[in-house]
């Protein structure tokens, strides 16, 4: 079969909820991947920053291929060999009391509400059902029904309703906003990324979220770091909030955590507030499966063994000087921006119409994968095992297209 018939067969059998770039990729190491036709490709991308530690990463596999022979799921009706391990390895590390295992990134959204809504009834002392959740404009999460009811996207929103009540709005990065709307009592939580990734990475001031944790603080409302794309080693850091030396009072993990093997995410926080919730009150089938806490703690090890986040501190910041002398050069690109290895350029649309689409049609033809976002936004997010022979190899490719673009 040719690309163009795993294509047919998706556009057939699958709904049509994703607009992919055309090429169907069938194996991939480190930051390379192949497509059925053995076309070989940079990815820039990363899954959306799942794949931090690199495609197939040995260790990864070896944890997963390992476990996966010895027992995968029991649910959490039963106690098993791994999930404590897991527990006490990632709060250890990050320096939270307890976690709680998830799946999916939206999981571990709804998961942050939910124990911000229990934590305001039961300890802040909010009266029931009334308490109230800040959320940022721009913010994504997820698209489950609670997720979209903070979006102010209308893509994935409209058509959905009715919505999640107990949402408050404010604009991302503007501190007086916050201010004010920490004025009403009945706040229990603030939700914000650090840097908000599918918005277009967007880098608030230098000192947004101290301010904001210090504003949560003299309010006594919970600041939620929603980090599952921004976490583990992406910006620079371990955690994006580590830049400002802030530890949030509800930290959301998710996509690299696994490596980009299978679905898992985390909630993580201190006692007050993970023990307001009960048994019986949240859960999933397979949060803390064996085989999820296994790969996880390697994909955590690789991370700090490798020195992922230095790596990414580093070569971000050769790749937006880079940008940014290209920039110079085209009036193509009307803005550079990003932290660590998550970075955006901002494309000027054509005079012809051509739009960010069309240069990441152009990057595929020229070995390198990216995808746009919000229409004239290139996000870049290679994995963070890239070296320097092979940023360069992304810099002289975009360099190359952006200069030849019509």
């Amino acid at each position: 079969m040719q690309s163009k018939d795993y294509i047919e067969l998706e556009e057939r059998y699958g709904a049509h909820n994703y607009h992919p770039i055309d090429v169907v990729i069938a194996r991939g190491r480190g930051v390379w991947v192949w497509d059925v036709d053995g076309k070989k490709y940079l990815d820039f991308l990363s899954a959306y920053s799942a794949v931090n530690q690199g495609h197939c990463h040995p260790k990864i596999i070896k944890a997963l291929t390992d476990q996966a022979n010895a027992l995968t799921l029991t649910s959490r009706a039963f106690y098993n060999d791994c999930l404590g391990e897991y527990e006490k390895y990632i709060t250890t590390l990050l320096g939270f009391d307890k976690v709680l295992p998830m799946n999916t990134g939206v999981e571990g959204g709804e998961t942050a509400v939910k124990l911000a809504r229990k934590w305001a009834y039961t300890v802040k002392g909010i009266p029931q059902y009334e308490a109230k959740i800040i959320f940022a404009e721009g913010n994504f999460w997820g698209r489950t029904l609670a997720a979209i009811s903070s979006s102010t996207d209308p893509d994935c929103k409209e058509g959905f309703g009715p919505f999640m009540p107990g949402y408050v709005l404010i604009p991302y990065n503007n501190i007086q906003a916050l201010e004010k709307a920490l004025e009403d009592p009945n706040v229990a939580a603030f939700m914000v990324e650090p840097v908000q990734g599918e918005a277009g990475v967007i880098v608030p001031d230098e000192g947004y979220l101290k301010k904001a944790f210090d504003l949560c603080k003299s309010k006594n409302v919970l600041l939620i770091c929603d980090e599952v794309q921004t976490g583990l080693g992406r910006t620079g850091k371990m955690l994006a909030s580590d830049h400002e030396n802030v530890k949030p009072d509800i930290l959301i993990l998710g996509k690299a955590l696994s490596g980009g093997v299978m679905p898992i995410s985390a909630v993580l926080a201190r006692d007050e507030i993970m023990l307001s919730i009960k048994p019986g009150e949240h859960g999933s089938t397979f949060g803390g499966n064996p085989l999820a806490c296994k790969v996880a703690i390697a994909s955590l090890q690789v991370l700090v063994d490798e020195k992922l986040a230095d790596n990414a501190e580093h070569l971000g910041k050769i790749f937006r000087e880079e940008m940014t002398s290209l920039m110079q050069k085209t009036d193509l690109i009307t803005k550079v921006r990003g932290k660590g290895l998550l970075n955006a350029i901002v494309i000027r649309r054509t005079e012809s119409g051509k739009t960010a689409w069309d240069v990441c049609l152009a990057l595929k033809e020229n070995g390198l994968l990216a995808k746009p976002t919000h229409g004239d936004i290139i996000r870049f997010a290679p994995p963070l095992v890239i070296n320097g022979e092979e940023l360069k190899f992304a810099v002289d490719t975009i360099i190359k297209v952006i200069m030849n673009f019509k």
